[in-house]
């Protein structure tokens, strides 16, 4: 297996994990993984399994494991009941032999990885009983008189909580790697990398909300711009009777405020809407932030007012026997 393990985009592994795995597999001795609770131990097999595009075999460890039960288990009391019965499958011990998982690993076409999950929970002989079959891939089935070797050594890796101290002899035969509670920069590249799928959908959010702005502007702008050239010829009026243009620029400025205003209005009724109906699929996030919808607001003053300021000023602008001739 010529690959090495560098991490992947679910798990931030620091240089000396990785340095730890990789040398694990390299020199094909089973990686004794600590830690504390929470620390990525056992969802590192899931990784490395998943970095090395190779099937992952996991063997949960509990109070009542025994050894035996990962080589295989002889189901005698079936066997006894099936002859009762007359069943022809008795004649052939083979039937009555479940694999464990270390067997469903040795058996392997392809590399596996072979997940041992918290060892110390088993008894202290635990670890004793599987030395001789980690170490040479090998175990005997006195049941069948055969013997299954490894077909491809398989990447051990073996965690514990350290509940109970592992013996010395097991311990020489397994590179040891103690995962540590992250420190401050490893803590946030894990954060950066959770977000990252988060982040993505958020930053899209921003890129059609300022979509949605540049249109809102444009329309604002083409409405007004409409609805002045409607009124020409009674601007031409108004300025032919005495009207100034700051008083028609004034005219279209209060249109525009007008509709700024409904608009603004508008807008906080359906964020406060919004606000209560997602309220409750937020985690510490006020669902009405003043401050982003003030700034929203201001955001919106600014646009509307550049959107009708030139629109206004060429109304005002206008020479009042031309709109008059026009019309």
């Amino acid at each position: 297996m010529s690959k090495r393990f560098e991490g992947t985009a679910d798990y931030v592994a620091t240089d000396d994990l990785k340095i730890a795995v990789n040398a694990a597999i390299a020199l094909e001795r089973p990686l004794l993984i600590k830690g504390e609770p929470g620390t990525g131990k056992t969802v590192l097999a899931y990784e490395i399994a998943k970095a090395l595009e190779a099937p992952l075999i996991t063997w949960h460890i509990k109070s009542t494991t025994k050894a035996l039960q990962g080589l295989y288990e002889y189901e005698a009391v079936t066997r006894l009941r099936d002859s009762q019965l007359g069943d022809e499958r008795v004649k052939d011990v083979s039937n009555y032999i479940k694999r464990g998982k270390l067997w469903e690993a040795f058996d392997s076409e392809e590399r596996p990885v072979l997940l041992i999950d918290e060892i110390d929970k088993a008894d202290i002989e635990f670890p004793n009983d599987l030395l001789q079959e980690l170490d040479r891939m090998e175990f005997y089935v006195y049941e069948t008189n055969e013997t299954i070797k490894a077909k491809i050594r398989p990447v051990v890796l073996i965690t514990s909580n350290n509940e109970k101290e592992l013996p010395d002899a097991f311990l020489r035969r397994c590179f040891f790697h103690y995962i540590r509670f992250p420190e401050e920069e490893t803590m946030r590249a894990i954060i950066d990398e959770t977000l990252v799928a988060r982040r993505s959908p958020a930053v899209l959010a921003g890129i059609f909300s300022g979509v949605a702005l540049l249109l809102a502007a444009i329309g604002t702008y083409g409405v007004l711009a409409y609805a002045v050239g409607q009124r020409k010829r009674e601007i031409g009026v108004r300025m032919a009777l005495g009207a100034q243009p700051r008083q028609v620029l004034a005219l279209f400025l209060g249109i525009g405020a007008t509709l700024l205003g409904i608009g603004v209005g508008l807008g906080f009724v359906g964020s406060w809407f919004a606000g209560r109906a997602m309220e409750k699929v937020l985690f510490g996030v006020s669902p009405l932030n003043v401050g982003v919808l003030a700034a929203s607001t201001a955001v919106m003053v600014l646009v509307v007012f550049f959107a009708i300021l030139l629109p206004s000023r060429r109304a005002a602008g206008v020479n009042p026997i031309d709109a008059l001739r026009d019309d």
